[in-house]
């Protein structure tokens, strides 16, 4: 098997392809990771604190927060790219193995993204789309000569992190779907959209009342998940995958709260998008004839660094670059101008003939290049301008302009260099071990996914628990163990998300209201009188609440953890004297049968709510007084 693995890993490694893909993928991925730290950060006290306001977490944990989204925005964009990315691996196990995060405010969104991160930082996601490529071209580009990055990598640069990250993620949710009553019913897809913490903003009623349709779905979803991995490999079935696939994922973030898996999922199938599409949209967005001609001084090494960084973000190629020693006397808007004015500015003309120079060239580059087109509004602003203008007066004025010899020649360039990729170097070896040791990789993945799949997707469903031999609880021993392992430093977990016995039996939900300073009674920006978790208590805080505090076993320490921490930080955060306010629970019952219903969103958001509890805090202290209530009650 490993000869096999090893040849075709070998074939997949001498396949160049553009990287185009590549580079939109990591550059999604760091922004759906800076999101979730900016939320994070947004959310620290609810998040971190023992207490929200009363007992503060330690303060490192916000200047790590705020040392992360550098760091992604880093990775976005592709600076110091492999850096960012073995920087940003190691935050996601550091918060998601010390901090709440780990048992709270999980709800697998982690793992994903700490297995996505490992990947990310062997993949050569820089050669497109990256801030790197572009300090590549100017550290060996000359006046003379401009130096082009390798732009394209390894097709199994593709191939492995569709197949680790989403074709062994969906078999093994395929498998624990199989064991949900729901699902085998065809309703996977309808049910967890009609229970209130769970469905979005948006009444997605007309297509839940459909019962042919939500079958329809609820089916194909769990066909595609098995038939995902051994399929996407064929070119033949790759866009059908990428159109269904993309569906669902997009079908989660609008209908359900969990935003952050959503997005998170669907950035892999910019993986899977053809090179001929990736074509097509670039050549959609470039014009068919530039926009403005700018004229440049040759000779001046400061003017070529700034044409090559303009025509490094120029996407719609609006900008046509020309030295003035070659074509100035072609053009009849530069007669006249002395020779010592023209290498002294840059100039501009536009499509019109009109001509510009200095300031205001850049100002029309910006306006032509269009999505920096703001920034060239924001420039001409009085005041601003003639600001940025004294500015570039005194660049233009004090910049030395050299005749170029040897001495200014830009090294030869080299094999890629750093501690990671000395490192990455050292230990991959030449082209025929690379295979054998990614092939050696990639079986490990496959054996680690396996004792996941098998342990909690077949074995404890079968004998619904754990095991009751002296043998069976060994091996039991064994696998948590490997799976401890799996799950921390890989993401490996198992993928048993909105089953049946999360729903079955949870016919309740729980609210928190309080009074206000003239005796009304208002709810807190939590849980809506419909019932619905708004915005942006969505992702993690919702599945602290809705996975953990309320449940359909309810625990009362978890439930009064959760109180504690909702009232603190929206009490705090809604302006309120914890101690001097009172905090009512209110419960509804919902149902969440496991068969189709009519109108079930519906009924569920209209059912009454009932008084059921009162909370209080008394000098960092909460009290939650509960009505004996039989929380199971259908």
């Amino acid at each position: 098997m490993i000869r096999i693995l090893r040849t075709l890993i070998q074939q997949g490694l001498e396949k160049q392809v553009p990287a185009t893909g590549l580079g939109i993928f990591r550059l999604l991925f760091g922004l759906v990771a800076l999101q979730e730290i900016i939320f994070l950060l947004y959310f620290r006290h609810l998040i971190f604190d023992p207490i929200p306001f009363v007992e503060m977490a330690s303060p490192v944990i916000h200047l790590f927060l705020v040392f992360w989204i550098v760091v992604a925005f880093g990775l976005a964009i592709g600076y110091r790219t492999r850096l960012a990315a073995v920087a940003n691996y190691l935050l996601w196990l550091v918060f998601v193995g010390f901090t709440p995060m780990w048992q709270d405010f999980d709800g697998g969104f982690d793992q994903f993204m700490v297995g996505s991160s490992f990947l990310l930082m062997f993949l050569p996601s820089e050669r497109a789309f990256s801030v790197d490529s572009l300090r590549l071209k100017l550290q060996y580009s000359t006046p003379g000569h401009r130096y082009r990055p390798p732009h394209r990598v390894p097709v199994l640069s593709y191939y492995l992190p569709v197949a680790i990250s989403l074709g062994l993620l969906y078999f093994d949710a395929a498998i624990h779907k199989l064991s949900a009553e729901f699902w085998r019913n065809g309703m996977g897809a309808w049910l967890p959209p009609t229970m209130p913490y769970y469905m979005s903003a948006l009444d997605m009623s007309w297509l839940l009342n459909n019962r042919f349709a939500e079958m329809s779905i609820g089916y194909t979803l769990i066909v595609f998940q098995f038939l995902f991995l051994p399929l996407f490999w064929f070119r033949r079935f790759r866009v059908a995958l990428l159109l269904i696939g993309a569906s669902f994922h997009l079908g989660i973030i609008l209908s359900l709260n969990i935003y952050p898996f959503g997005f998170g999922m669907l950035v892999y199938y910019a993986l899977l998008v053809p090179f001929a599409w990736w074509r097509r949209l670039g050549s959609l967005l470039q014009r068919r004839q530039p926009a403005v001609t700018v004229f440049y001084d040759q000779q001046c090494p400061l003017c070529n660094r700034t044409v090559i960084i303009l025509g490094h973000f120029d996407v719609c190629k609006a900008i046509e670059f020309k030295g003035l020693q070659s074509h100035a006397r072609n053009y009849r808007q530069l007669d006249g101008i002395p020779e010592d004015r023209l290498l002294q500015d840059i100039y501009a003309l536009d499509r019109h003939g009109r001509l510009f120079a200095g300031l205001d060239t850049y100002i029309h580059i910006l306006s032509a290049m269009i999505y920096p087109a703001p920034l060239a509004l924001l420039l001409r602003v009085p005041g601003i301008y003639h600001v940025a203008k004294g500015v570039y007066r005194r660049i233009a004025d004090n910049r030395a302009r050299v005749t170029c010899d040897e001495t200014c020649a830009a090294p030869a360039p080299r094999p890629e260099h750093g501690p990671f990729a000395l490192l990455y170097a050292h230990y991959a070896g030449p082209p025929r071990q690379q295979a054998i040791r990614i092939a050696k990789f990639v079986v490990l993945i496959l054996l680690l996914q396996l004792n996941s799949t098998i342990h909690f997707g077949l074995v404890y469903r079968l004998n619904e628990g754990h095991a009751t031999s002296a043998g069976g609880q060994a091996l039991e021993a064994a696998s948590d163990a490997v799976l401890l392992l799996s799950h921390t430093f890989l993401g490996i977990t198992p993928h048993a998300l909105y089953m049946h016995d999360h729903f079955q039996g949870y016919n309740h939900i729980l609210a928190l209201t309080y009074q206000d300073q003239d005796g009304r009674e208002r709810w807190l920006p939590f849980v809506n009188p419909e019932g619905r978790i708004v915005a942006p208590n969505w992702g993690r805080i919702q599945s602290m609440w809705a996975n953990v505090a309320v449940t359909r076993h309810i625990n009362r320490r978890r439930l009064d953890k959760g109180i504690m921490r909702v009232t603190a930080f929206w009490g705090t955060e809604a302006g309120l004297d914890l101690n001097h306010t009172e905090f009512t629970l209110k419960m509804k019952e919902v149902r969440v049968p496991m068969d189709w219903e009519k109108d079930l969103r519906e009924f569920n958001i209209r059912q009454p709510w009932q008084d059921i509890g009162k909370i209080m805090w008394k000098d960092g202290t909460i009290h939650v007084d509960i009505l004996n209530v039989d929380f199971k009650s259908p």
